[in-house]
């Protein structure tokens, strides 16, 4: 039996890394996919293989972090497929490292905007939806930075991200008697574009990787099982969590 037989699954950033890693691993367990992302190309791309494959996905081009983006997502995933179940809300950026005294206000928006602004907007239209449905489970990727761990140089992208397990926390209980679930999910460091963005030498990578106590990095499909327990009902009494997926990184101190 497919986890997710009959279920429509919105994933947002997913035309790389985590978000395209989920929305493969949910069409395979039987989700109609939406996926959402700024590049048409890959998107399309991620299509075609997900319907070769013999799954149901669409997908929607747009800035997450626009609200017309957000609402428009959400009428189309009505529109297309007649429901909402599951949003797994995670795109991002990274933005660039640098001491907090040379961010400029505008960098700061940016991120801001883009990591935590892009979340509220998701839930804002994306609840509404899965109540007239009778229910949901939203999913926010959130990160090890800023909650176990303090990078330096990463202070817009650390509070960005520690501000949507906040968030996760407040709908979980805003949420509850409308039998919508809301949890984050927290990667530790992974091999994404994102990831080799900010380790992006071999000296850098064989540092983070040390960071954890696997002494790896995660593979996009392996965070993207955790996000699937999160969205299925193999989580059923979980809500307001904060998973933590991070190969060890939050425990080792060697």
């Amino acid at each position: 039996m497919k986890q997710l037989s009959g279920k429509t699954a919105l994933i947002t950033g997913a035309s790389s890394g985590i978000g395209r890693a989920c929305a493969k691993l949910f069409a395979a367990q039987g989700a109609n996919i939406v996926a959402v992302a700024r590049r048409e190309n890959e998107l399309q791309q991620l299509i075609r293989e997900i319907t070769e494959a013999g799954g149901s996905a669409t997908c929607f081009c747009g800035d997450v972090s626009e609200e017309n983006t957000a609402r428009t997502m959400v009428d189309y995933s009505l529109d297309y497929f007649g429901a909402l179940d599951i949003a797994v809300n995670n795109a991002a950026i990274l933005g660039k490292s640098q001491p907090v005294e040379e961010i400029t206000m505008a960098e700061w928006t940016h991120i801001i905007n883009t990591n935590l602004g892009s979340a509220f907007l998701g839930a804002k239209y994306q609840i509404p939806a899965m109540r007239a449905g009778g229910g949901g489970s939203l999913v926010f990727v959130s990160s090890f930075v800023g909650y176990t761990l303090g990078m330096p140089h990463m202070s817009a992208y650390a509070a960005s991200k520690a501000g949507v397990i906040g968030l996760t926390k407040a709908l979980a209980s805003e949420c509850a008697a409308d039998n919508i679930r809301v949890n984050a999910l927290l990667p530790g460091g992974t091999d994404t574009p994102m990831g080799q963005e900010a380790a992006s030498t071999a000296e850098a990578r064989s540092f983070v990787e040390n960071l954890h106590a696997l002494k790896r990095l995660a593979s996009p499909e392996e965070i993207a099982h955790s996000a699937l327990y999160l969205a299925s009902s193999s989580s059923s009494f979980s809500t307001g969590i904060a998973l933590l997926a991070d190969g060890g990184i939050s425990v080792s101190r060697i």
